[in-house]
């Protein structure tokens, strides 16, 4: 079980009240969260009797069953899914609270999990963070890069840069930055395969896109497959992969030409911009986090951080 799935199953340990069995409440969160007892004990440093004899114990407490058990884990049933929910929610506040009591009066500090997409994630925020880190060494930064969405209102992640706007009412956004795609290709690549002079010519080179296997982290991100291309012809890609960095690889390596952010093939002295003149469309990139933690220095002192990176990257 990855670190990573931990750290969203865990939550912190309540004290007992006299209605609901919080412990007992705090392992089945785990459990529903994990799918299984083992995995749950592991989050929890449980082993798995402890933890089965915990849900068994609340489900005679409740007069209901919780979980459907079979040979490949176990499933929610109707009251158990209902119980679920509640408890997601109940945990999820209490963790946004803990992260606001937590706050430093004098100098940001403590956890702060920031998720964005591959690309960006990649490409741009960990290249920039170690100067962050630098500056409030009191913050524990922990970025996970997805190009799915994660839940912001259930504490998922503190702060996402998405590539959208949200539509979430309950949730604050700054724009950060405005991302923009060109064709790059190898300096090898074009020895071998000539530079293309028109978009038409793109008919005659190998051209590397995002698979259509997985959601993709922006809109119209496989531009280039159509552009200057013949209503009567279907270009084919040499390679279709979901995920911008593996693009990034496989035409830094030589294998095609392929539509890239910028500020991704900006760093990449080895890349040749193709058709300076043919851009992708544009992407506005924001920062977002939810309304509760407005006020929270930790959050104020990383936007601002992005920021200045941004502007620094306009200026020079």
């Amino acid at each position: 079980m990855s670190e990573q799935r931990k750290a969203r199953i865990a939550v912190p340990a309540l004290p007992q009240g006299k209605g609901m069995d919080w412990d007992k409440l705090r392992v089945f969160h785990a459990v529903a969260e994990a799918g299984s007892f083992t995995h749950a004990g592991e989050a929890l440093n449980l082993s798995q009797s402890a933890v089965s004899r915990q849900i068994s114990a609340l489900e005679e407490s409740l007069s209901v069953p919780l979980f459907h058990r079979h040979a490949r884990g176990l499933i929610l049933t109707e009251q158990g899914d209902l119980l679920y929910r509640t408890a997601r929610e109940v945990f999820a506040k209490l963790a946004m609270t803990e992260a606001m009591l937590s706050e430093s009066k004098d100098r940001p500090k403590g956890p702060l999990k920031v998720t964005t997409t591959v690309a960006l994630g990649t490409g741009w925020l960990v290249p920039r963070i170690r100067e962050f880190l630098e500056l409030y060494p009191e913050i524990q930064l922990s970025i996970v890069v997805d190009d799915s969405e994660l839940d912001l209102s259930m504490r998922e992640a503190d702060v996402a840069i998405r590539m959208s706007a949200p539509r979430q009412p309950d949730l604050v956004q700054r724009h950060l930055l405005t991302v923009r795609y060109h064709i790059y290709a190898s300096p090898a690549y074009l020895k071998k395969n000539g530079v293309p002079q028109k978009p038409e010519d793109l008919e005659r080179h190998r051209i590397v896109i995002y698979g259509t296997d997985a959601r993709p982290p922006t809109r119209n991100t496989n531009w280039l497959i159509d552009a200057g291309a013949r209503d009567s012809a279907e270009r084919r890609p040499i390679l279709a992969v979901n995920n911008v960095q593996a693009i990034f690889r496989a035409v830094a390596t030589g294998l095609g030409i392929g539509a890239l952010p910028d500020y991704m093939a900006d760093d990449a002295a080895d890349l040749v911009r193709v058709l300076p003149d043919l851009a992708g469309p544009e992407v506005e990139a924001y920062f977002v986090y939810p309304e509760e933690l407005r006020t929270s220095k930790r959050i104020a002192v990383f936007r601002d951080f992005l920021l200045r990176k941004v502007a620094e990257s306009k200026s020079g």
